[in-house]
């Protein structure tokens, strides 16, 4: 990215200097303290555990609602009631959740989060012991679940980067990615094994889970804003502070509204071709692997980060990864059914960590501490918002199209919006910055 756009935010120590033989501190005898590896670091990889728990926890949640909700009621519109509800939670208290990452303690931020969680995850079993369990009760778990997110989620990010020293953050972070990755990929198939060996198991796994990334929130101490910014009743800027800072980028606009345009699409195709695969008769199983290939290439992705990221520039590397979502959105209209299906969302998701990794660069990098967390949240809206608008739209489509019409229309629909920001010169010419 140009350096002309913004400067990079100071860089933030991790842990205390080195001790020399002589007893003196690294930086009293005039040298830079020693890196600590990243497997040494205890600090990263207690909170790393504890993010893997908290994302595989979601993962299988994410399923075994629906098909708790769908064997409860026979529904599919109260099963895919739960996803809408915690999306839509999330995007609700985002902003705000932003603006406390800002204004106090965030590892206090965390526990509270991640105890509610707690606390919602565990009411499911017991009341399915009781007998007691309701579809509103499993409702209303949703909305706890966004909302927790919607808080602990900024508080992650700003966590990892926190205890890692900047030469270090991309390693981390594309460690990062392979966490996220892992977990979308083992958790789906986890739910539906675990909900097959009994009704509650995947939702006690989800308990174990939470009660995992409370610990490891409980046993790391990371910074926090000052405490002038905590003693504030209002940051300056208020929880808009963040959708502002982002809107006065001459880079970071078109970037993420590529970003938008590209999860929108990504959504809009799943139904289509959820039909697509189903009237060319694949299995349910068949369905289930194919779209895992997405999860399956950001697996894979996440050690290519550090190559992809100096092969090309941000803005070309976003629009490369946009780009070869045009044709992915078509692939299932070619023979091969569910695999064709999941090679082409597996090269569409070698691509994702590189750009996850980016967004933190570019992005969280580049912004003082006390605005930090309501950037974050609301890059984290932006980049959300568009998933449920595309799950509407698509269904849409489906009431007046075939699936091929439906994904040719999602596919042409996309290159449009990314022509202005391929013509453009911004994106094609950013950099990235010195530190990075």
């Amino acid at each position: 990215m140009d350096a002309t756009t913004a400067g990079t935010a100071p860089a933030t120590t991790t842990g205390p200097a080195r001790e020399t033989a002589t007893g003196t501190t690294d930086e009293e005898a005039g040298r830079a303290p020693a890196l600590v590896p990243l497997h040494r670091n205890w600090r990263f990889q207690a909170l790393w555990a504890g993010q893997a728990s908290a994302t595989l926890g979601l993962q299988v949640a994410d399923t075994a609602y629906p098909l708790l909700l769908l064997a409860l009621t026979g529904s599919s519109t109260l099963a895919g009631a739960f996803g809408a509800l915690q999306i839509c939670a999330g995007v609700l208290f985002g902003l705000h959740g932003g603006s406390v990452a800002d204004r106090h303690d965030r590892r206090r931020v965390l526990i509270t989060a991640d105890s509610v969680r707690l606390l919602a995850a565990g009411s499911v079993p017991l009341a399915m012991a009781l007998d007691r369990l309701t579809v509103v009760h499993t409702l209303l778990v949703a909305v706890a679940i966004g909302a927790t997110i919607a808080y602990s989620g900024p508080v992650r990010l700003l966590a990892v980067r926190s205890v890692v020293p900047p030469e270090q953050l991309r390693q981390a972070l594309a460690q990062d990615e392979a966490r996220m990755s892992g977990a979308g990929l083992i958790g789906p198939p986890l739910a539906g094994y675990l909900f097959g060996a009994g009704r509650a198991v995947p939702f006690l796994g989800t308990v174990v889970a939470t009660l995992l990334s409370l610990s490891a929130a409980l046993a790391v101490r990371f910074p926090s804003p000052p405490k002038a910014a905590e003693q504030q009743p209002r940051s300056r800027g208020g929880a808009l502070a963040g959708f502002r800072h982002l809107a006065a980028d001459l880079v970071l606009r078109p970037a993420l509204a590529v970003i938008f345009v590209t999860n929108l699409a990504g959504a809009a195709m799943l139904l289509p071709v959820i039909v697509q695969l189903r009237g060319h008769g694949a299995s349910s199983g068949g369905i289930g692997l194919a779209l895992a290939g997405e999860a399956a290439g950001a697996l894979a992705g996440a050690f290519l980060v550090g190559r992809l990221h100096r092969l090309a520039g941000p803005g070309a590397l976003l629009l490369a990864v946009a780009w070869t979502c045009v044709p992915v959105t078509l692939a299932p209209l070619l023979p091969g059914g569910a695999a064709t299906v999941f090679a082409a969302l597996f090269l569409v998701g070698l691509g994702t960590p590189t750009l996850r990794v980016m967004i933190d660069l570019l992005v969280f990098r580049r912004v003082s501490d006390e605005l930090r967390g309501r950037v974050v949240a609301a890059t984290m809206t932006l980049l959300t918002i568009g998933m449920p608008a595309g799950m509407l739209g698509s269904g849409l489509l489906l009431d007046h199209l075939s699936p091929t019409a439906a994904l040719t229309t999602v596919a042409g629909l996309l290159a449009a919006c990314l022509l202005p920001a391929t013509a453009g010169r911004t994106l094609r010419r950013a950099t990235w910055p010195a530190d990075s």
